[in-house]
Parts: structure tokens; sequence; C-alpha cells
């Protein structure tokens, strides 16, 4: 990835970023949002918020509301970064039994294989977001968006390790970078397995985007004394495709994938904070963040747009007249 030339750099979610090849999330200067936004109220900032956390791309967004589409665009970069701030300072001394971590694919303009080296400078090609769940409250602990290589996956633990208190039991995929990435970052302070799961003979050609048929499981333990019993992957796995339905940037064979990496890593942010604070878990009939002692209540739509602060209009001057 490259580093993108912002405005102003959202400095609260690039440091999720290692310097070998981050992007940085863009927050625009107050006044052009004001401007652009300043006809929208706490009800309707609410309705496309919930638009995009719904699944909905940013043109149907506005099909559905009938707000120009660079205002949604201008209001999920500044969600984006309000999103990743409040995440950032409050999703701490997480006390978890069983973490689980896994990595999920989409990409931004193009697959890499059809990007050019022009446009791999822009930023376009795969991105990979990192994503870490407590299998008990199902709170995403953290999330990392960035390329599948070692320094992405030292990134990810570092934060990760940096808002657990405890010893945890850690499960991750065969994915090598996660050996020395959790080594560094929890060292003995964890219960490490990695699971690695075999593939059938599919059967299919290779342009089959699924993976084949999981004939088994291999189980490796990496470090500490992981119970056996919950060396799993199974709910991230389900929270890959929760964010596949729920993101229109993630849904495969269709063309509403990001256009800019910056824009991807705000829709990332802003999902996980709806998720964690706003949806009601199914099986837990409370959110994540209720589960995990971090709210007390559901918040609703519009105590997730209270993260902005509300436009002010500054009052016109007067006119100067023209000289004759």
């Amino acid at each position: 990835m490259i580093i993108a030339q912002p405005r102003i750099q959202c400095n609260n979610y690039s440091k999720y970023i290692p310097k070998e090849g981050r992007f940085l999330l863009t927050i625009h200067t107050r006044s052009s949002i004001i401007v652009s936004m300043k006809q929208l109220d706490t009800a309707q900032r609410a309705q496309v918020i919930r638009c995009l956390c719904e699944g909905n791309s940013i043109r149907s967004t506005v099909r559905i509301t009938g707000i120009a589409k660079n205002t949604v665009a201008r209001l999920l970069c500044e969600m984006g970064c309000a999103c990743a701030d409040y995440h950032h300072r409050n999703v701490r001394g997480l006390r978890v039994r069983r973490l689980q971590a896994d990595e999920i694919w989409a990409f931004c303009g193009a697959k890499a294989k059809n990007v050019t080296l022009e446009q791999k400078a822009d930023g376009w090609g795969d991105v990979w977001t990192w994503t870490a769940i407590d299998a008990d409250t199902k709170l995403c602990v953290t999330y990392h968006v960035g390329d599948r290589g070692k320094h992405s996956a030292f990134a990810f633990m570092q934060d990760c390790a940096s808002r657990i208190v405890g010893k945890p039991q850690i499960t991750t995929d065969a994915h090598k970078p996660y050996l020395k990435a959790v080594e560094d970052a929890f060292g003995g302070d964890a219960d490490y397995a990695m699971l690695h799961k075999v593939y059938g003979a599919s059967g299919e050609p290779e342009t089959r985007y699924s993976p084949a048929t999981c004939i088994g499981c291999d189980m490796k333990t990496i470090s500490g004394v992981p119970d056996p019993k919950h060396v799993s992957t199974s709910y991230v796995e389900r929270q890959n495709l929760t964010m596949r339905m729920s993101m229109r940037r993630f849904t495969r064979l269709t063309n509403g994938f990001s256009k800019k990496v910056e824009n991807h890593g705000h829709a990332v942010a802003l999902y996980f904070m709806y998720y964690n604070f706003v949806r009601v878990h199914q099986t837990l009939r409370v959110t994540p963040a209720m589960e995990a002692g971090l709210s007390g209540h559901v918040w609703d739509m519009e105590e997730l747009v209270a993260l902005l602060p509300e436009p002010k209009v500054a009052k016109r001057g007067p006119y100067k007249k023209k000289a004759a």
C-alpha cells in the first residue's frame, strides 16, 4: 500500500498501520464538511449511516435518502475517523478468555493481478482486513486494514495485546506471519494454537473464487497450554460473513468494490463501531459492547451520529456594495 496524501491526517486510525506500507484515513477540513453537510440534521445523518451499515452502496444510499453522493461520501469519511478514534480510546482493558483472529480479503480498484504500476501507486490492489474477536462476548477487539504481510500482522497483534488484560487463549489459522507476531506481542502471556484446515480437491476450474470442501483440521500448539476444546476460528469466520453481508464493498462479483483505499478504511471503522455498540447480537440478545461491559445500553443511530459535533452554520455578513 502507498501512503496517501490527505489534507489532514487522521492520526487516530493510522496508528494501526505500520510505516512500511500504510495508508491514512483522510478527514477534510471542518469548514468544507459544514458547507456540504449543513442541510443534514441528526435524523438525516442517522438514516444515511444506517443505510451504509446495512449493506447498501453509496449510490443506493443516495437513491434511498435523496442526499447527494458527495455529501454521503464526506459523511462516511467523518464518521470513519470519529468511530476509529472512539474505538481506539474506549475499547481497552478487556478480559478476554478466548480470542480468535483471522483476515478477510477484498480489493480496491482492481484485483492485484490486473493492477498496473501506476494504479498500484494510487493504492489499488488487494486489501486485507485483520480482525480479532472475543469468542465469549463476540466483541471485535481490534481490526487492521493493510496487506497480508508480516508488518501488518505485527501491528495488528501489538494493538490487540495492548487492549487485553490477562492471559487469553488465542487461535488463528496457519498463516505464517502470525507466529512471530503473536510471540512478539504476547510473549508467554498467551496460550496459542494454530488451526490448519485441510481442503480436498475441488474439481472446479482455477477461476473459482471460493475454497474447496474442508475435509479435516490439524491443531498445532505454539505456546502455553491451549484447551483443545476451544481451539476454533468458527466465530471469527462467521464474523467475516457478517462483514461481507453488511458492507457492499466486500460483496463478491459486484462493481460495488472500493475505489479509494481511504474510504475502504473509513467503512471498516464505521462498521465495527456499529457492530460493537449498535447492532444487537442474535445469540446474546444484547450488543457485544454490553456483554463485554463497555456499555450499559444499546446505542441508537442518533448516539452513533453524535460522535460528530453538530455543524454550526456561520451567519452571513452584510453584502458589500459595489463601487459605482
